[in-house]
């Protein structure tokens, strides 16, 4: 008996240190920071708690100017998940059917034209991706759609597999301004920006004036500042409490549907069976439950929002020195922290 009591007591020692030994959020993103591998903003919840909110260095350098959490940064490809979310508002309004022909609301070329709304959320289009234009300076979507018009084909069928593409979601963007009749810009500020009270977001426009904006920096913290002007892929400035906001609304379904959640975090399925990582503008796991996630990069800019669907946690990064963050490294590490 005494041995068992003894056994008992020693059981519940050890899961006390291994959990007392368990590293801090604050104090990995702390680390990060001192070694020069981060300059940004965080956000981390913890079964629907926030653990760790802050913001570390500076929004602009030569001036030093610090971050605060209210500073924007550009999200990148982190702006997809905006694109989706109204595409599938217009299609709960009844102003569009996911499965709709593309080039029923705007024009696409011969090879294009019977490439899906669905397919362009999957990223299995089959459309070319615009990477080869990513370094012109003030590209726009319409330079974007007569590259396309350059191109003889798709890069391959439609649904026969899964390939990223940038230029499918600025087609996404292009369907969102006719079926509204609103620019992008405007659609997103009043569907989701404004309703969400995410007062530090904002898509990028070349009179747009955001006040505490953080410039883009290369590890050497020389310049790398966004300079592009494509919007549905990319193009919007945000915070991780705003992001946060936008979390909170789609676990709610205060923008869309619980019908049309489960088929956003739906993976395509291929002509061939395989099923795909990708559902609308997430990247899909599972494993312990369901993983949502979507990262940005363009410039001297990095984004990560990852979350877990089941237990109500995420994780928000986003930093001005992109070239600098481990953002892998980074995710493994705090998912440690809150799992």
């Amino acid at each position: 008996m005494k041995t068992l009591l003894w056994n008992t007591f020693i059981g519940v020692f050890l899961i006390l240190q291994l959990t007392s030994c368990k590293q801090h959020p604050q104090d990995v993103v702390n680390e990060y920071y001192k070694k020069g591998e981060f300059n940004g903003s965080v956000l981390i919840v913890r079964n629907g708690r926030v653990v760790c909110d802050t913001a570390l260095g500076f929004r602009n350098i030569e001036k030093v100017l610090r971050s605060d959490k209210n500073t924007s940064f550009y999200i990148a490809s982190l702006s997809k998940p905006f694109t989706a979310a109204a595409i599938m508002i217009l299609q709960q309004k009844g102003l569009l059917k996911l499965d709709d022909k593309a080039s029923q609301f705007i024009e696409l070329p011969e090879y294009a034209k019977n490439i899906s709304i669905r397919q362009l959320l999957h990223h299995t289009s089959g459309i070319s991706d615009y990477e080869s234009l990513f370094s012109k300076k003030g590209l726009t979507n319409q330079e974007v759609i007569d590259w396309l018009f350059s191109l003889k084909n798709l890069d391959f069928i439609p649904d026969s597999k899964f390939k990223y593409s940038n230029s499918g979601y600025i087609i996404l963007s292009q369907i969102i301004e006719k079926v509204s009749g609103k620019s992008y810009r405007k659609m997103i500020h009043e569907q989701i920006i404004a309703p969400l009270e995410m007062n530090n977001t904002y898509v990028y426009e070349p009179s747009t004036v955001i006040q505490n904006k953080a410039l883009g920096y290369n590890q050497q913290k020389k310049p790398d500042d966004y300079s592009i002007l494509t919007t549905g892929d990319g193009g919007i400035y945000s915070t991780p409490e705003d992001l946060y906001k936008f979390d909170h609304a789609l676990r709610n379904y205060a923008l869309i549907t619980k019908e049309n959640t489960a088929l956003m975090y739906t993976p395509a399925k291929l002509s061939g069976g395989q099923i795909s990582t990708y559902g609308f503008a997430w990247f899909i796991e599972e494993k312990d439950g369901k993983t949502a996630m979507h990262t940005g990069g363009l410039s001297g800019f990095k984004a990560l929002f990852w979350r877990d669907l089941k237990h109500n946690s995420c994780i928000i990064a986003l930093t001005n020195q992109g070239d600098a963050f481990p953002l892998g490294n980074f995710l493994i590490d705090i998912k440690k922290t809150i799992q």
